[in-house]
């Protein structure tokens, strides 16, 4: 069996700026061997069956040697495995990208190189700070400003200084007053406009823009630290007047999104959009009950029902795969009427083609309950198609109208998370500010997995009332949903009310 390597570029920070070709082959990889910069939305996508490896490296700190990634990347190709280098920003800029391929080449390794968006230039554009301008520059060059271990570092500030471009430093934070110097020693204007971006890219972006006199004291005065790149060159001066980033609504928050991985895209993708930083961490997960004799027969009294209602999106493929387990499909469901709980269940049943014939103003299980005992006519039986571990409140509004019913679970909902210390430690240094929570249950996953936090150091952003009383539980502060909708969700946080 043969392996191969790939070295993906992973870009300077979340999945927005990774490739699709690099996208691609995490997806299809068996082993990755990855590096400290990747985003963590990025290492999110790689698959559970792939064997992962952290390798780690920081300025003046490589855990892994990189003559012992070479040999790990040989080593896992040889025994066949489809590998991955991921790395973060492009595999060959400064990032040793060609050794690696090197040694690849000498044990007649099959690999291809994927590009990645270098933070050279992103970081840059995402603090309003365009590489090169025909007003200003029409060069940039881009300087390693770290040594090799045990080596000294050798610039020709005077050659950088003589090309009158944009000039980017990468890694080079910890020698800022070093460059600086070179520059002004080299002749370079002391007013040169010149900035330090750090986290660049992120949600916690921060710049400073100053000039080259000034640029190093400035830094050590706001504390700024790596990962950063420096600029030098008058397209800074553009930083404030072009910068469409820092300016993002929920720039500078930190969020947890906690749905279940197949659904979870939505809202974070639109957290994003809007500047947050989002991290991905599923505290649930719905499993199909495929051995279940109320639901086979249910299936096989469909005609006695009148109403099928359904109470979360993960009901409806439930249900449709129930169906074909009986050799049936939607068509069985000719003649009933079908109600749900909201939107996102709503979305899901169109997208099978089938338009719900109910769905409450609120979008929570007493509401649908209450709307239900409205319109179902004397006599007419109603199925419930939910989750195991379904709301009373849906039951108890029927049981008040005394509506017959059968409440069949096809789902059940069950915690996969697994504890998180890392997490645990984000929260009690005050990094976090939201946690989402669409329901109960991932409520109670997420204190499973992080049982030693202190909760009341975020706001838990609830979709509905029942989520937020189980929030409060746990003393948390809470922020609830008018709607009990992804829109309103949002809307919460950006009014922070």
């Amino acid at each position: 069996m043969s392996g191969c390597v790939i070295l993906v570029g992973a870009g300077p920070g979340g999945k927005g700026l990774l490739t699709l070709r690099g996208a691609e082959a995490i997806r299809h990889a068996d082993v990755i061997v990855y590096d400290r910069l990747v985003g963590r939305d990025i290492l999110a996508m790689m698959p559970d069956t792939a064997e992962t490896i952290n390798v780690g490296k920081e300025s003046n700190h490589h855990p892994v040697p990189q003559e012992q990634i070479n040999s790990l990347l040989v080593q896992k190709a040889l025994e066949g495995n489809r590998v991955v280098r991921l790395k973060g920003g492009d595999c060959y800029l400064f990032g040793r990208g060609g050794e690696e391929v090197e040694a690849l080449v000498e044990h007649g390794i099959p690999f291809e190189v994927v590009p990645g968006v270098t933070s050279a230039l992103a970081v840059p554009a995402f603090a309003g700070i365009p590489a090169t301008h025909r007003d200003f520059c029409s060069s940039v060059h881009i300087v390693t400003a770290h040594a090799r271990a045990g080596g000294q570092l050798h610039i020709d500030f005077e050659s950088l200084v003589k090309l009158n471009g944009t000039l980017v430093f990468l890694m080079g934070v910890t020698a800022l007053e070093f460059l600086m110097n070179g520059l002004l020693h080299a002749g370079i204007d002391p007013k040169m406009p010149a900035a330090v971006i750090e986290n660049g890219t992120r949600y916690n972006q921060r710049k400073l823009v100053a000039d080259v006199s000034s640029l190093a004291s400035r830094a050590v005065e706001m504390g700024l630290q790596s990962p950063a790149i420096i600029l030098v060159g008058k397209v800074c001066a553009l930083a404030d007047r072009l910068d469409w980033f820092s300016g993002l609504p929920l720039h500078g928050k930190r969020i947890i999104v906690t749905r279940p991985k197949a659904r979870m895209g939505t809202l974070s993708d639109r957290l994003r959009a809007l500047g947050a930083g989002v991290l991905e961490f599923p505290c649930i997960e719905t499993e199909e009950i495929t051995d279940s004799p109320a639901l086979e027969t249910a299936l096989d009294s469909l005609p006695g029902y009148a109403w099928i209602v359904l109470t979360s999106p993960a009901g409806v493929p439930s249900m449709l795969h129930a169906l074909q387990t009986r050799k049936l499909d939607f068509r069985a469901l000719y003649g009933k009427k079908i109600a749900v709980i909201g939107s996102g269940t709503a979305a899901a049943l169109a997208e099978y083609g089938i338009t719900a014939d109910y769905m409450p103003q609120r979008f929570d299980a007493k509401h649908l309950g209450e709307g239900l005992c409205d319109i179902v006519g004397a006599g007419e039986r109603v199925l419930l198609l939910r989750a195991a571990q379904g709301s009373p409140e849906l039951t108890a509004a029927l049981d008040a109208k005394s509506i017959p019913y059968d409440d069949v679970p096809v789902y059940h909902t069950v915690c996969r998370s697994g504890q998180s210390a890392e997490l645990t430690r984000e929260i009690a240094a005050g990094e976090v500010d939201y946690v989402t929570f669409t329901s109960a249950s991932t409520v109670h996953g997420f204190v499973q997995a992080v049982p030693d936090a202190d909760v009341s150091k975020f706001t838990a952003l609830c979709i509905g009332e029942q989520t937020a009383a189980e929030a409060k539980k746990y003393k948390m502060d809470t922020l609830v949903a008018k709607n009990s909708t992804l829109d309103d969700m949002i809307t919460c946080i950006l009014k922070g009310e």
